[in-house]
């Protein structure tokens, strides 16, 4: 008899994608300051956010590649942005996912 694995919807692993990426501290910092810029962030992060050069590219490296965020590194010049069309992405299904999710009143 051979099972049938259920598998995972595209929303869900998109979701997952998008809430390991915002799962770290310096994360949230970066994309809070990301969002509070008029346009894209040209500068060292390093001297904001107080983590190593090389621990704050790792965390940004994740999110590139969960595509909340793009940037383009030209030396001396680096730019990073909020992926606008993914973070509405992603504001849509975590929104989508605390709305559905309905508690049974009589567990505590």
């Amino acid at each position: 008899m051979v099972s049938k694995k259920k598998e995972f919807t595209q929303e869900q692993e998109q979701l997952a994608r998008f809430a390991k990426a915002m799962g770290h501290p310096v994360r949230i910092a970066i994309l809070q300051l990301l969002a509070s810029q008029t346009c894209c962030y040209h500068g060292d992060m390093s001297e904001i956010i107080p983590v190593a050069k090389s621990t704050l590219s790792q965390h940004l490296n994740e999110m590139k590649d969960a595509e909340l965020i793009q940037g383009t590194i030209t030396l001396p010049s680096v730019k990073y942005c909020i992926n606008r069309k993914n973070w509405e992405i992603a504001q849509k299904l975590f929104s989508t996912f605390f709305t559905d999710i309905i508690f049974d009143s009589t567990c505590s």
